[in-house]
């Protein structure tokens, strides 16, 4: 286990969504602190500590919602991919969709990772379960501290 938590932006505007991903993450072995906001505008604000974020830590890893309201998933990973300061987090979409294109595009932007939202909690464990595997465990997230401006 990690000493420190690894933090986690959940960017999520369903409630019940909201409600089953943090039922789902509070078993998890690896210690947590996860944060929520309800739009993409208000995730860039707290990704580039504007506002009323202006005391937001970086998160490790971004769990991204492609349909949120006033800046949806796609712009909001078109924009953590080209800022250099914020690339290197990884960024996990959870969304409803299976659309062919809406995969396509995810990946295109730069998405790590894309997970299609189970129904139930059974099923919506057994995905954030996975999560926690590989990318709580098993993968090296960026070192804290260290921003690598690559090249585009």
């Amino acid at each position: 286990m990690n000493a420190m938590p690894v933090r986690i932006l959940l960017m999520e505007d369903d409630p019940g969504d909201v409600e089953l991903i943090l039922e789902a993450l509070r078993g998890s072995r690896v210690a947590l602190s996860v944060e929520r906001v309800g739009d993409g505008e208000e995730g860039m604000r707290y990704l580039r500590r504007q506002g009323e974020h202006a005391a937001a830590i970086r998160p490790d890893l971004i769990l991204l919602d492609l349909n949120m309201p006033r800046m949806d998933g796609r712009e909001v990973l078109l924009e953590v991919k080209r800022d250099a300061g914020l690339r290197s987090i990884p960024v996990l979409v959870l969304t409803t969709s299976d659309a062919e294109t809406d995969i396509a595009a995810s990946y295109g932007l730069g998405a790590n990772c894309y997970l299609q939202k189970p129904l139930g909690m059974d099923a919506f464990s057994r995905v954030l379960k996975g999560v926690e595997d590989f990318w709580l465990s098993l993968a090296k997230l960026p070192p804290r501290g260290v921003v690598w401006e690559g090249r585009p």
